[in-house]
């Protein structure tokens, strides 16, 4: 979907240096095409099963991503009631939504039963006691599946990694069982299926294998204790390429859940978020100092850990190309931010021939880039424009200062001591 035409850098059929002589720097732009494929790549290889595809909300929560998604017939998985209000807005059928996440409020859970959602995924039995007083009380009977912990160990960065039994996430199996036996009696509570969640960034299909054998394990017991369920969800994290890694595709993914699931009732849920829209986005940025330290060579640009904070946090790594491609030799540059932080770095030692006053593009920035966007430092946060072939619209306007301290009340102060 980014590619260079003389020289240039494009996206679809947009020349990025254009773009952002409309909109201006820093610039988050996504690719429609890549969204669709990505999506068509996974309804593709998932025709001859039962399904639900629910799009992880938290990867990036723009309200057009979210309507082009639900055009789309997608499902979302949600964390929050400002998801929930997001998606709603948004155009998504609430009928598809599975609610996620370890802090769900009476108010989450209360809003999630008025608009009927599709299940809540619990992550504790105190969770199960509070969603079953909340919809006795307004009368409703809420859609329910125990979110088991499987203690299957995978290869990412230990913050994103949620199916060990040192995490926050999910029950013990043995405390799942229990939480199904009182749900089966309680009630307002209807079990409709089982879920996992492994972590992000996964680049092996093994582990995905090994959690699907540990439910459908969990679903026969229950099965024996006359407890039934509709669906079994397997979660996401399927990782995607930053930096050229072996990562399987979502049709050898899907056939390995597939091949589990071939003798079995029930649907199969999938909650992808980062392998649906990472490499869709690109975050481009203008090289506003080239700095030559002793030991460094500095291209400061005009973005940084505010507005992409994956390198700091989890020392991610994005690929980093010129959006002009230069003739003159390539020199080692650290790519860093304004921001008063010495992790504030975009890429550490990249190849780039470039000058003052260039733009930068770091890639595959579509999930978990303006989503975790801040305004440290008081930076607003960035436009985000969508491209499709040769037309692109602007879907979040850039900050003015003034909205950064909109909300904030000012207090007058008296010179002098009291």
């Amino acid at each position: 979907m980014i590619h260079y035409q003389h020289k240039h850098l494009y996206l679809e059929e947009c020349d990025v240096a254009g773009l952002v002589a409309r909109w201006g720097t820093p610039l988050y732009l996504y690719s429609r095409q890549s969204i669709e494929s990505n999506w068509f790549a996974y309804e593709s290889n998932l025709k001859k099963q039962d399904h639900l595809l629910c799009y992880a909300v938290k990867a990036n929560s723009n309200l057009s991503i979210l309507s082009l998604l639900a055009s789309l017939g997608a499902g979302f998985d949600i964390v929050s009631l400002g998801e929930l209000e997001r998606v709603l807005l948004a155009g998504g059928d609430p009928k598809k939504i599975i609610f996620s996440g370890v802090g769900k409020t009476a108010q989450e859970i209360q809003r999630a039963l008025e608009v009927g959602i599709y299940c809540f995924n619990v992550e504790s039995f105190s969770e199960l006691l509070t969603i079953q007083a909340i919809a006795k009380k307004i009368n409703r009977v809420a859609p329910i599946a125990l979110r088991v912990n499987p203690h299957i160990s995978v290869k990412a960065h230990p913050y994103i990694t949620t199916g060990l039994k040192h995490n926050k996430f999910g029950m013990a199996v043995a405390q799942a069982e229990e939480g199904y036996d009182y749900a089966s009696t309680a009630s307002h509570l209807k079990i409709k299926g089982i879920s996992c969640h492994l972590g992000s960034q996964i680049t092996e299909v093994e582990p995905f294998v090994s959690a699907l054998e540990k439910l459908l394990k969990t679903i026969k017991k229950l099965e024996k204790k006359g407890i039934h369920l509709d669906f079994v969800d397997v979660g996401g994290g399927l990782g995607v390429s930053y930096q050229r890694e072996k990562i399987p595709s979502i049709k050898k993914y899907l056939s390995a859940l597939l091949l589990g699931m071939r003798k079995e009732p029930y649907h199969l849920v999938l909650e992808p978020g980062r392998s649906l829209i990472a490499t869709a986005g690109v975050l481009i940025a203008r090289v506003e100092y080239i700095k030559k330290a002793e030991n460094k060579n500095f291209a400061i640009v005009d973005s940084g850990m505010n507005d992409l904070i994956r390198p700091a946090l989890y020392e991610a790594w994005h690929d980093i190309i010129p959006v002009l491609q230069r003739s003159q030799r390539k020199v080692c540059y650290d790519v860093v931010g304004p921001v008063c932080e010495s992790s504030d770095f975009l890429g550490i030692e990249r190849e780039l021939s470039i000058l003052e006053g260039d733009l930068l593009a770091v890639r595959d920035v579509g999930a978990y880039g303006f989503s975790l966007s801040s305004n440290y430092n008081t930076r607003p946060r960035a436009a985000e424009v969508l491209v499709s072939g040769k037309k692109a619209v602007l879907i979040r306007e850039r900050e003015q200062f003034s909205d950064l301290w909109s909300k904030e009340k000012k207090l007058n102060f008296s010179r002098g001591r009291k």
